[in-house]
């Protein structure tokens, strides 16, 4: 395995073993044992040198993202770090992301860490994977743009432990201006429906902003 193989591996069984904490009844004897284990594991961590990941003006210039299709999936990261699609990430959400023609699609099973009321999803969370989703569609469309307004309409609970799936399409592009909408479903049930409104933003503004971030 290459290190970022490992580092997928890794984060997903950090993932799991966030999710099993909030659903188990820990004794106390047990707790006490997860601590110093866990201490000694963060210690290592922390021993290690920092992570650099390096970004150049050339390397940006020659920068190109593409949306995977579904059959694509599991061949290649979009974004390894991300919090909702970043498989490389122990605190994400661990979505998967994929384009249908031009409907941009997601699926996902929550977990347990990622309650609001027992046995829901936390409408935050509901929030950043309709974000992410609709916000893929400014790729699709060959723009960079930022979310400006998000509107979501709460319609049923959404579960965890089930596979949910979303998808957005682009209804409608006035100059810089995009909007989008996305529905998110739960088997056959609508749980939450959503428009946003994307700002395209010219493509050396966006990598000149990368740059003076890292500095």
């Amino acid at each position: 395995m290459t290190n970022e193989e490992l580092r997928i591996v890794v984060a997903a069984l950090m993932r799991e073993l966030g999710h099993e904490f909030v659903g188990r009844a820990l004794s106390d004897d047990e707790l006490h044992t997860l601590g110093v284990n866990l201490r000694t594991i963060l210690d290592d961590v922390r021993d290690a040198p920092a992570r650099v990941r390096e970004l150049s003006r050339d390397s940006l210039e020659e920068f190109t993202l593409t949306i995977p299709t579904f059959d694509e999936l599991g061949e290649r990261q979009l974004f390894s770090d991300s919090f909702v699609a970043g498989a490389a990430n122990p605190m994400g959400l661990a979505a998967q992301l994929w384009r249908d023609g031009d409907v941009a699609c997601m699926q996902v099973t929550l977990g347990k860490a990622f309650e609001g009321a027992p046995g829901r999803a936390h409408g935050g969370v509901v929030a950043a994977l309709l974000d992410e989703v609709m916000g893929l569609m400014n790729v699709i469309h060959g723009a960079m743009a930022f979310t400006v307004q998000l509107d979501i309409t709460y319609l049923a609970p959404t579960p965890v432990g089930e596979p949910i799936v979303a998808r957005a399409w682009l209804s409608r592009q006035d100059n810089r201006k995009q909007f989008v909408e996305a529905t998110l479903h739960a088997g056959e049930l609508v749980v939450a429906s959503a428009k946003a409104l994307f700002i395209s933003i010219d493509r050396t503004t966006f990598l000149q902003q990368l740059l003076t971030d890292e500095e």
